[in-house]
């Protein structure tokens, strides 16, 4: 069993993300997880009466941004004008430099869940949370 170096643990600081191709710097987050569809079977037997048969999955995601322009409310919105929401990539990767090298993931058929028009405060930095579906995922690098 290999020992744990507590200096190799990832930070999340060197995280980086781009849409479409395009690097979005303002991200100072994102989640991406695939939920398990299940369904209930009847079982005769077992202490709770059921079991469950796994069906498929469901991509959800959130990513996080410090508002410094308009491009993605820009591009999300120009879309739900036209009536149609199209796909987007998102990549994600996480490489700390201290780490035994990078992760990225590729997330297609990615779209946004809403559109935030106006959320803001005095005295206080605007972040937004850009909740989003994906229809598929594919893992580019691996830590090893």
């Amino acid at each position: 069993m290999e020992k744990m170096i507590p200096e190799r643990a990832i930070s999340g600081t060197h995280g980086e993300v781009w849409i479409d191709g395009e690097k979005f710097a303002e991200a100072y987050g994102l989640q991406a997880k695939v939920d398990f569809i299940k369904e209930k079977v009847p079982m005769c037997g077992a202490p709770n009466g059921q079991g469950q048969k796994y069906m498929g999955w469901e991509g959800k995601g959130t990513l996080r941004i410090t508002k410094v322009n308009s491009r993605l409310t820009r591009k999300v919105a120009e879309q739900v004008k036209r009536g149609v929401l199209e796909p987007m990539t998102i990549v994600s990767k996480l490489a700390d430099p201290a780490a035994f090298g990078a992760e990225r993931v590729v997330l297609t058929g990615c779209t946004f869940d809403d559109l935030t028009l106006a959320d803001w405060e005095s005295g206080k930095i605007v972040q937004e949370e850009k909740p989003f579906t994906f229809t598929n995922f594919d893992f580019i690098d691996y830590i090893e």
